[in-house]
């Protein structure tokens, strides 16, 4: 497998288009491009670890899209267990997650760098050892009063084609990375359209 692409978020319908969960909803908009579902992971050929996730398998990129059931602060549990079974560098790991310190909307790409306030990230850090993997951040806007609270909310109506937008445009770049293995051309790319 050449790369693993994971959309944080928590399971569960009462999560379904809260901010935290932006990251599945990337992963669903990369998914669907490709005619591709999320399957039980027990359905996952070439392995037989722990099963607290979702997946859909793309042949032509070589990729696995995950969306870790785990819920947001145990995320790294499972990239830790999918980097072990594929033996894969951290560089061919691409996580997909929100983000309280962007307006609400934008995009940001880095090749590396530290968790910031993320739980989800946070994990994955730790449990990988290394923040030396790239990123992909959805601006969900600043939080009130309470984080906590602010993150597990849903989307406005006012809100809702603007974070829409913002999902197929994540979606567009991570497509774009998949096809070329050049972060630097895809943050060239799409970077203008995000600042």
């Amino acid at each position: 497998m050449r790369a693993l692409v994971v959309g944080l978020g928590n399971p569960g319908p009462e999560y379904e288009w809260t901010r935290h969960n932006v990251g599945f909803h990337v992963l669903d908009r990369l998914a669907s491009t490709d005619g591709l579902i999320f399957q039980s992971a027990r359905k996952l050929d070439g392995y037989a670890g722990p099963k607290p996730f979702t997946f859909a398998r793309s042949t032509r990129f070589d990729a696995l899209y995950v969306k870790p059931s785990t819920y947001m602060n145990r995320s790294g549990e499972v990239v830790q267990l999918l980097q072990a079974a594929f033996a894969l560098e951290s560089g061919s790991i691409f996580v997909v997650y929100d983000d309280l310190d962007l307006p609400l909307g934008k995009l940001r790409i880095r090749p590396h760098g530290g968790a910031g306030t993320h739980n989800g990230m946070r994990s994955i850090v730790n449990s990988l050892g290394t923040d030396r993997f790239p990123r992909l951040r959805v601006g969900i806007g600043a939080a009130r009063t309470d984080a906590a609270r602010h993150v597990l909310e849903r989307f406005t109506e006012d809100e809702q084609p603007e974070i829409e937008i913002s999902v197929a445009e994540s979606a567009e770049a991570l497509h774009a990375w998949l096809e070329s293995g050049d972060l630097e051309s895809v943050m060239t790319r799409f970077h203008s359209r995000w600042t």
